[in-house]
């Protein structure tokens, strides 16, 4: 079986993109989707030598897209965070560095026309309901192959993305506080922490570091000693969000589960030392079973919008900041990539509308995968 695909780099991310008239022959439902990516992908083996998997969580994504001219935005799409060793395709998220690779493909595929300076292309994320919309440079109407825009965390270069997300929030399990209440009590490993359960560009559990007995000061470890604490945390918050019932087997891609710290000085992955006055606070993610190399972007929104509620887990940690200006605050977050930067837009009556990252895709290769068949189980 052969499958087009499109291979992507988006932000610190790389995704396979899929045409869903492309995909239809081979499958139609989401369980034939989970199936055919996990084979596509190699996804059983932890090396996924056996399919274009690259390995690691966040090269291990796919999303199936569908143009929808007549629809609320100009395209949706399916977003699929593939398991490494693990014949596992999860469908309950999104991917803000995916999506910024979709507004490109959009671009250089046709789905939207290229207008002078920049063009706009608006996405529905079909695991959410949430839009987004992806603004890519395209000088004199020019369909842009290149660029010169770079991110935190990869030194490669690329077409300037900027990417937004839009209220309304709590698009997974219906609220921005899925419990109500600005922060929580989680059972995880024998410790009860401090957590806010958020959902918003993702759902996410977010936990003071010094709870979970995280030093931020460095982050260059691989936080081993701590990934049973965060993990079995992610399982608590799941149930707590109603993302699973009792029943059902925790989840590896949500909710998203990070550490925070107020701002201080701290050594990168990348051994390259941040000042405490470079940033508001410094956060640290999981991207499935293994520490996030940067900070995904779902996760970046749903650190904007707890920094925006008073009381949460992130709001405590944060820097004091300026006033904002006309409805707009840069918030500057610390990551082992270094400080990543998204601009929170507020409404009139003071409640987050938006939240726009800067970010950079390439079109990497356009290949025929061939998929590999699952071998028949003999008796």
């Amino acid at each position: 079986m052969q499958l087009r695909g499109h291979w992507y780099r988006g932000g610190t991310s790389k995704c396979w993109l899929f045409d869903a008239e492309d995909v239809a022959p081979h499958a139609g439902s989401r369980e034939e989707i989970r199936n055919l990516l996990a084979d596509a992908f190699g996804a059983a083996d932890a090396r996924q030598l056996d399919g274009v998997g690259g390995g690691t969580s966040t090269t291990s994504k796919a999303a199936v897209i569908r143009a929808t001219p007549e629809g609320p935005a100009d395209l949706d799409y399916l977003f699929a965070q593939v398991g490494i060793g693990d014949p596992t395709v999860e469908l309950g998220s999104n991917c803000g560095n995916c999506a910024t690779a979709i507004a490109l493909y959009a671009v250089q595929s046709g789905v939207v026309p290229p207008r002078a300076g920049t063009t706009r292309v608006s996405m529905r994320n079909l695991n959410t309901g949430a839009v987004l919309s992806g603004t890519v440079a395209t000088p004199g109407g020019r369909i842009p192959t290149s660029g010169l825009a770079g991110v935190p965390g990869s030194s490669a270069l690329g077409v300037p993305v900027s990417l937004s997300f839009h209220a309304p929030w709590g698009r997974t399990t219906g609220a921005v506080l899925p419990t109500g209440t600005v922060t929580d009590k989680i059972a995880a490993d024998g410790l009860i922490l401090t957590a806010s359960l958020v959902d918003a560009g993702a759902p996410a559990v977010l936990i003071p570091a010094d709870e979970a007995g995280i030093d931020l000061s460095s982050m260059t470890g691989n936080l081993s000693e701590h990934l049973p604490t965060l993990v079995a945390a992610r399982a608590s918050a799941g149930l707590t969000m109603g993302l699973r019932k009792p029943e059902d087997p925790p989840q590896n891609a949500v909710p998203k589960v990070g550490v925070v710290a107020a701002p201080g000085d701290y050594v990168a992955a990348d051994g390259t030392r941040i000042a405490a006055d470079s940033h508001d606070l410094r956060v640290r993610m999981l991207s499935m079973l293994a520490p996030h190399p940067a900070i995904g972007l779902t996760s970046a929104v749903a650190v904007s919008l707890a920094a925006a509620l008073p009381g949460s887990v992130v709001a405590k940690a944060l820097r004091p900041a300026d006033s904002a200006h006309q409805g707009r605050r840069l918030l500057r977050i610390g990551t082992p990539a270094g400080v990543i930067t998204t601009e929170v837009v507020t409404d009139g009556n003071g409640f987050v509308s938006e939240v726009v990252l800067h970010r950079a895709a390439r079109h990497l290769a356009v290949a025929d995968i061939d998929v590999a068949q699952p071998v028949p189980q003999t008796a």
